[in-house]
């Protein structure tokens, strides 16, 4: 838990506003907060808790701008049971608590953020970091509102292209950034207005790095060792984003729709001849009213369609395969009026959630047929507030099907078979409770069981996946994944001391892994060559996860200079609860401290993370090894009228020590560790 690094005032008046929902407490300042130390967390929070009942870090404001990286998955990394997917500095998917891929919802505004991440590492998250405004990470699992995808967690990346609230006048900000481990030249700008309840949006931002540079290591690829090189081949990126929006608003609600496009040309580090051509196009309506009267207090709406596309292009310019996906999602959400009860006020929400999924893959290494996943979801969640502690308890009942197009007609091989569909009927519950205890103690606890439909390339994906160097083997017999979990949570906090510490434990019945076979498949290459590659198989197999996470920070100087310290711990284990085998790239126990320094406009921080060696790995991997990383920031806030700008400089690695990611595939760790020392300049100018 940590407070803001600059005391400043809000970027702008509806961001400000947008974010502070249900109690006008502004969050733009937080550093890395852990909810809930003076935040609201918006995301799986429907009814406006001040406090939230699930373990989430809100990272937004400064803090925002010190960690921001080129990747949704490197901005998180180190945050409290986050870690990154890490294939290369170009595609970085969050990890939370051990579980990626389909069992963690990344949202955008609280809407499907769809993309192909979810199917190949080598696939990047098509969310452009330098606009987004404040991130929520939800820990644990959130499948009563999100669906079985948030069996781990939620990633809730939040902008204001619709804007949410009136504006009366003219608002922005814009950021540059430069160096970095990858000769990043980046920049975004933001610019908000209104009058009249009328209110606009508009943003861009560009972003261009080089291969990654690191300390000198020996690349292996296919087993053999290459040249040791100082350089992460073909991790050179260049991607571009912009959006309008525009909405009418007053006192009571907004309506409002925006539209945005985001390209993304970037080398795959696994194959050094082939480049991603990413293009996703998005239209969202969004919707709210308050202060209702009649049964319901407040409804809200928000429908999406996303196209995007990409297409996978070798050294010759040739395209080889192209990947494309068609989402649409209508999500309708109303909180009924408080109902008074002998124990106290029962306050509530229900809600409808549709989804539809177009996927297809054209190519020599496409390993999944063309798809079409629907889904329809209902929840309800009622909460009982008896004095200052509260009890909830939720459901939800789904209806999902998934099918396959099977073989093109004028397909020269057999491959996917017949066309083919599953229907599946997930239900998720949970109950919370949260209880506030003497001394600034709180206490906070949760129980759930949620069922997750297999998502498309678990059932019908068979084929060469040549970023994992394997062939892939999906199972269309898979049934609904079943997983029961239990959190507990303890925090503390007074003036500018606080602790939180955090225990779960997570029970699979049937964990839908992706296991090695023992087998080997023959394959020929377009040069007539054979190779042979090992088979993995999508199985389900009973599995259970258990960790704990622990922070804490205290003031240890008041004058003349504020310095604080702050501290943070986490480990994980996992297995296959009939073989005892390791679950595949868990990240291992890490250790954080830090000191931050404070006076007038001026700032300075330090940090040491400690990541202990990996000895605990799934069949077909090896151990990790561990290391020690120190990182240094110094700023300076620049006002002037209505205005500031923040300076900021930043020395990443500082002793050049060369990293493994134990959460990455062992075929992008073996080629991509992180990056060396490098330092970072940005601004970020506000209006």
């Amino acid at each position: 838990m940590s407070r803001s690094v600059f005391t400043r005032p809000a970027l702008s008046r509806v961001a400000c506003a947008c974010l502070c929902l249900h109690t006008g407490t502004c969050a733009l300042t937080a550093r890395a907060e852990e909810a809930p130390v003076n935040t609201v967390v918006i995301t799986g929070n429907p009814l406006g808790r001040d406090e939230s009942l699930q373990p989430a870090t809100v990272l937004s404001g400064d803090g925002l701008a010190l960690r921001r990286a080129g990747t949704l998955g490197d901005t998180l990394a180190g945050l409290p049971g986050v870690a990154s997917s890490g294939f290369g500095p170009q595609s970085a998917r969050p990890v939370i608590r051990g579980l990626d891929g389909d069992r963690i919802r990344l949202l955008d505004n609280g809407g499907a953020s769809a993309d192909a991440s979810n199917l190949s590492f080598d696939h990047a998250v098509a969310i452009a970091p330098l606009v987004v405004e404040r991130i929520e990470v939800l820990r644990g699992p959130a499948a009563l509102l999100y669906g079985g995808n948030a069996t781990g967690g939620v990633v809730n990346t939040i902008d204001n292209r619709v804007p949410r609230f009136a504006l009366d006048g003219f608002s922005g900000r814009t950021e540059l950034r430069f160096g970095g481990a990858a000769a990043e030249r980046a920049g975004a700008a933001v610019l908000e207005g209104g009058a009249k309840g009328f209110n606009w949006h508009g943003d861009v931002a560009a972003r261009r790095s080089e291969d990654l540079r690191v300390p000198r290591f020996t690349p292996i690829a296919d087993g053999e060792a290459l040249p040791a090189t100082t350089r992460v081949a073909n991790s050179a990126g260049d991607s571009r984003a912009g959006a309008v929006g525009a909405s009418w608003a007053d006192a009571k609600g907004f309506v409002g729709a925006a539209v945005d496009s985001y390209r993304n040309d970037y080398g795959v580090t696994v194959e050094p001849d082939v480049t991603i051509r990413m293009r996703r196009e998005q239209v969202q309506f969004a919707g709210e009213r308050r202060e209702l009267a009649g049964p319901f207090s407040q409804v809200e709406f928000r429908l999406g369609q996303t196209r995007y596309r990409h297409a996978e292009v070798e050294g010759d310019g040739a395209v080889g395969t192209v990947f494309r996906s068609t989402g649409r999602e209508l999500r309708l959400q109303a909180r009924h009026a408080a109902i008074d009860t002998p124990l106290g006020a029962l306050h509530g929400v229900l809600g409808l959630q549709a989804e539809q999924l177009d996927f297809s893959a054209l190519g020599e290494e496409a390993f999944v047929p063309a798809t079409r996943s629907r889904s329809t979801g209902l929840f309800a969640l009622e909460e009982l507030r008896i004095g200052a502690a509260s009890l909830s308890a939720g459901l939800r009942i789904e209806r999902s099907r998934v099918r396959s197009d099977g073989d093109a007609s004028d397909s020269e091989e057999a491959k996917f078979g017949p066309a083919s569909e599953r229907r599946f009927a997930p239900r998720s519950l949970s109950v919370a409770g949260a209880w506030p205890l003497s001394g600034g103690w709180g206490l906070t606890a949760s129980l759930g069981r949620t069922e997750r439909a297999p998502a498309y390339y678990e059932l019908f994906a068979n084929g060469v996946h040549v970023a994992t160097g394997t062939y892939e083997r999906g199972d269309a017999a898979l049934a609904v994944e079943r997983s029961r979990q239990l959190d507990l949570g303890l925090h503390w906090k007074q003036g500018h001391q606080s602790v939180r510490a955090n225990a779960f434990a997570t029970r699979f019945d049937n964990f839908i892994a992706l296991d090695a076979t023992g087998a080997l498949i023959e394959q020929t290459g377009e040069d007539g060559e054979a190779t042979s590659l090992p088979e993995y198989a999508f199985r389900a197999v009973p599995a259970r996860l258990h960790g704990f996470e622990l922070e804490g920070r205290t003031r240890l100087v008041e004058r003349p200079w504020t310095l604080d310290a702050n501290a943070g711990l986490d480990w994980l284990r996992g297995s296959n609860s009939r073989t005892g085998e390791p679950l595949p790239r868990l990240a291992p126990m890490r250790i954080t401290l830090g000191l931050e320094a404070a006076q007038g406009a001026w700032r300075a921080a330090a940090q040491l993370q400690h990541a202990a060696s990996q000895q605990r790995f799934s069949s077909g991997d090896v151990a990790t090894p561990g290391y020690t990383l120190l990182g240094l920031s110094a700023g300076w806030l620049q006002r002037w009228g209505a205005g500031e700008a923040l300076w900021t400089l930043k020395l990443d690695n500082a002793f050049n020590r060369l990293a493994t990611n134990a959460s990455a595939l062992r075929t992008a760790r073996d080629l991509a560790p992180l990056g060396g020392r490098a330092l970072t300049a940005a601004v970020r100018i506000t209006l």
